[in-house]
């Protein structure tokens, strides 16, 4: 059975595993005060443009979504999200569990648009009980978002222009984001992102990575005492290092854009061939994940072979499934699945 379901099935790239292998009997600082990390920082420095940004390594998404949006906070300030939002609907409550509420915005395509943002900011500026709702200060975006569906550098400057005209925090989930810059409809660069966001981060645990994310803080405001934060939630790794070498190998000789573009090609091969046999996309994506609409019958032959995720059963009786490629998805594995689904017309 090849398995389609998600972008972090596999272990690592094997240049992760070899750089692994061959240090494995040396010995570093803790915490992440090695020299793996440094590395690390520097590589990723050179994509940003941007020497003043400071970077963390953290474990996981949802650890590091959660440990940077409460830092950032107050108690009484709450986050902005598309209702389809990774912190809203795929984190178990994460943000709420720290006490800050997700503001959520219906949206057909799971983006948020700067109009948006403007009327849930306008309907706090304009409340006469402030004291009884959470004032939104941070707006949280994912690139790409949960329907691999990418914002355009437009976009984007507009939802800055927003916060910098109410005074909020723009923050970008990362997770995907090597799927995202692999993209040809992506007109983003990871120095936008620096430019454009307070902060983002640069997913590896669906990227190549055995696990880990590399937090970008360029608003030096929210990087004061991080660490502490970090500390405070779980997240700061003793095994420091471990986290460092695994970016500093993905970053080195552009291998992380690389393997983005390796993945986005296999999922156009994947929905070119649904398009071919006439089976409906859900959404317009670009990018690694691919969702399409099916009967009954059309999924049960399709599950024969191949492991894919059940998104959602329609109204119409019709189920949208997702087929997700990674760094690591082989021509055999798309070749077989090809056949499949040329079986359905």
């Amino acid at each position: 059975m090849a398995r389609f379901n998600n972008d972090y099935c596999r272990g690592a790239h094997p240049s992760i595993l070899k750089a692994l292998a061959e240090t494995n009997t040396s010995s570093y600082a803790g915490y992440g005060l090695d020299e793996w990390c440094d590395r690390a920082t520097a590589e990723i420095k050179g994509y940003l443009k941007d020497d003043s940004a400071q970077i963390h390594f953290l474990v996981g998404g949802t650890q590091t979504n959660y440990t940077f949006i409460d830092h950032a906070l107050r108690p009484w300030e709450s986050a902005i999200s598309a209702e389809d939002g990774h912190i809203n609907v795929h984190e178990t409550g994460a943000v709420e569990h720290t006490g800050h509420k997700v503001e959520t915005v219906t949206s057909d395509d799971a983006r948020l648009t700067a109009a948006q943002i403007e009327a849930v900011v306008h309907e706090y500026e304009t409340s006469t009980v402030k004291e009884h709702i959470t004032k939104p200060k941070l707006v949280y975006l994912s690139l790409p978002n949960e329907l691999g569906v990418v914002y355009s550098k437009a976009e984007l400057e507009a939802i800055r222009s927003v916060c910098d005209e109410h005074g909020l925090y723009l923050y970008v989930d990362g997770a995907r984001l090597m799927y995202a810059l692999g993209s040809p409809a992506c007109d983003i660069s990871l120095s936008d992102l620096a430019h454009l966001t307070d902060a983002f981060y640069i997913g590896g645990t669906k990227c190549g990575a055995l696990f880990g994310e590399a937090l970008v803080i360029t608003n030096p405001a929210l990087d004061d005492c991080f660490r502490a934060s970090i500390k405070q939630n779980g997240g700061l790794l003793a095994k420091g290092w471990l986290l460092g070498l695994q970016f500093a190998t993905l970053f080195n000789d552009g291998l992380y854009l690389e393997l983005g573009k390796h993945a986005d090609e296999q999922a156009m091969r994947i929905r070119h061939a649904f398009e071919r046999v006439g089976v409906e996309l859900y959404a317009d994506s670009s990018t690694n994940q691919q969702f399409v609409i099916v009967n009954d019958q059309q999924q049960a032959l399709l599950a024969e072979h191949h492991i894919f995720e059940l998104e959602k059963c329609l109204d119409n009786g019709m189920t949208v499934i997702r087929f997700c490629t990674s760094w690591g998805t082989e021509d055999a594995d798309i070749d077989a699945l090809l056949k499949d689904i040329a079986r359905l017309a």
